[in-house]
């Protein structure tokens, strides 16, 4: 890559998918434009270090999920809302149908184990080919693939339990008002 302004522009370029890595990684608007902030301080401030020729998304997709691990471990010694309690003071009921397919999609995909979850996201919606998942992942091909196919797996079996869940649940309803 030819100069700071070139290397720029393809780092501005992929502000939208870190974007959607960082926000399904933190679960918060404001938190994933943060760790995005704080991915391209570090991106730009290190820019010295990027080998040109290498994987830029791969590169700027490791410091952000680094940089999101780090912000893990240091909040573990914070005050942490276990019950939930204060969370959910701070939640509106859902008013649009996509919205509660939404909040089922994020339950199941927090059901998932961490590495299903980040490959699953990183292949499936981040859009990044096997290759590139693994490189971010630091781990073998088969490996990553193997974690996708689990995770697609797993997680069709939980949506289609919520699902059961929640026409018993109507059926039930129903049932009391007749």
């Amino acid at each position: 890559m030819g100069g700071d302004t070139e290397w720029r522009n393809e780092v501005v370029a992929m502000i939208p998918a870190l974007r959607a890595f960082a926000w399904s990684l933190s679960h918060n608007g404001s938190d994933a434009d943060d760790l995005v902030q704080d991915t391209l301080i570090k991106a730009w401030s290190n820019r010295d270090k990027f080998e040109p020729g290498t994987n830029l998304r791969a590169w700027l997709f490791t410091i952000l999920r680094n940089t999101y691990y780090t912000q893990v471990i240091r909040r573990r010694r914070e005050v942490r809302d276990e019950t939930g309690e204060y969370a959910n003071n701070m939640r509106t009921p859902p008013t649009q149908d996509w919205s509660i397919a939404m909040r089922a999609l994020q339950a199941g995909l927090a059901q998932l184990p961490d590495e299903h979850r980040e490959a699953l996201i990183l292949v499936g919606a981040a859009g990044l080919s096997y290759e590139e998942a693994a490189e971010i992942c630091g781990c073998a091909l088969g490996t990553i693939k193997s974690r996708v196919n689990r995770a697609r797996a797993r997680l069709l079996k939980i949506m289609d339990a919520q699902e059961a869940a929640d026409v018993m649940a109507l059926d039930h309803v129903e049932a009391s008002r007749a």
